[in-house]
């Protein structure tokens, strides 16, 4: 073993026990800039982080391929564009990172994801859960990644075990049970644990199964309505007191709306985070107007959603993209609506 060895310099990593449950997978790349195209501005393209082709990346692809450049986000969950993780350590030993992809119901593990903005009181009850087979500091060095036993009791709550991620209320935390998990290598420093180990009190979840019972309960089924299902006209129609609406929900929402590095830069993710943030808001604006006798249909709402959410989704090129014959942004507004609706009516 050299000094030029990656095993040497994570040892916690590469000796570690799970780490090693879920090497033979061919699951695994790095985290990487990919480029996205953008007409308006080529010499510029906008970059995003996301787990790459790493199997692309080493055929040596260059600008002349037909999908330009050495870097493209991985398109396909198996060999097709990722690798086992010895393959992968083999391949590039001086990675900055691995990215694996989770699936809970096949590797027997789940991730907990605590962000940087988990107050330290709650992140380190969630650092002393009995049970933890891996544990390390997330990229920003204030959050945490932890690797777990899948429940005893995952099946008892079949909504939740269908989803990919399960959050907690304030998004202090998530546990991943299908889903992308980039990890830095990095142990969790000697003086933190110490302070786990101090805390005289009992911790807040007495196992896994506990902290899995919490976030599943929570989880409630998609409510299977289509953005279709909503009509928006061709051009935004006239909208009773539809600035003050935008600009009301503007105001109150702004400061409140997650960050792209909480989804792991996924923006298409974030991006329908944020429109959810914004009805949220907007219900309020709609409650009040509404009890003046003004009436809103859905497709007036996902207009003044859309024209909200122009003001904070920055544009990339997938924006420019029409789906249901209407732009993405105003489609996918539609969806938000139709779901909530749905939801609120079943309610009823």
């Amino acid at each position: 073993m050299t000094p030029a060895d990656p095993h040497a310099w994570f040892p916690q990593f590469y000796g570690n026990l799970a780490i090693r449950t879920l090497a033979g997978a061919c699951r695994w790349t790095i985290s990487g800039q990919i480029r996205e195209e953008a007409p308006d501005n080529p010499t510029k393209p906008p970059r995003r982080k996301a787990p790459i082709d790493v199997r692309h990346l080493l055929s040596g692809c260059t600008s002349s391929c037909k999908h330009a450049g050495p870097l493209r986000g991985a398109f396909a969950l198996d060999e097709t564009c990722l690798l086992t993780l010895d393959e992968l350590t083999a391949a590039i030993p001086n990675a900055a990172n691995t990215a694996f992809y989770l699936q809970a119901h096949t590797d027997g593990l789940v991730v907990l994801d605590i962000e940087p903005d988990c107050p330290p009181g709650v992140a380190t009850d969630l650092l002393r859960l009995p049970g933890i087979l891996y544990s390390e500091l997330s990229m920003s060095g204030r959050g945490f990644h932890l690797i777990l036993p899948m429940p005893t009791n995952f099946h008892d709550f079949p909504v939740a075990a269908g989803k990919r991620v399960l959050r907690e209320e304030h998004g202090w935390y998530e546990l991943l049970l299908d889903h992308w998990t980039t990890f830095t290598r990095q142990p969790v420093p000697g003086r933190d644990i110490a302070q786990e180990d101090a805390v005289p009190t009992a911790p807040a979840f007495a196992s896994i199964e506990d902290l899995y019972a919490e976030l599943a309960v929570n989880a409630r089924e998609s409510s299977g309505a289509s953005a279709s299902a909503v009509d928006t006209a061709e051009d935004m129609p006239d909208i009773p007191y539809s600035q003050a609406i935008v600009e009301q929900t503007l105001s109150n929402a702004r400061h409140q709306l997650r960050d792209p590095s909480d989804f792991n830069h996924d923006m298409s993710r974030w991006e329908f985070s944020v429109l959810a943030s914004l009805y949220g808001w907007m219900r309020t604006q709609l409650r009040a107007y509404s009890a003046l006798g003004v009436e809103y249909s859905a497709g007036d709402t996902a207009w003044l959603l859309y024209k909200t959410a122009l003001d904070v989704i920055p544009a990339r090129p997938k924006h420019s993209e029409r789906r249901n014959g209407r732009p993405f942004l105003l489609d996918r507004a539609a969806a938000l609506v139709a779901d909530r609706e749905a939801c609120a009516a079943s309610a009823n």
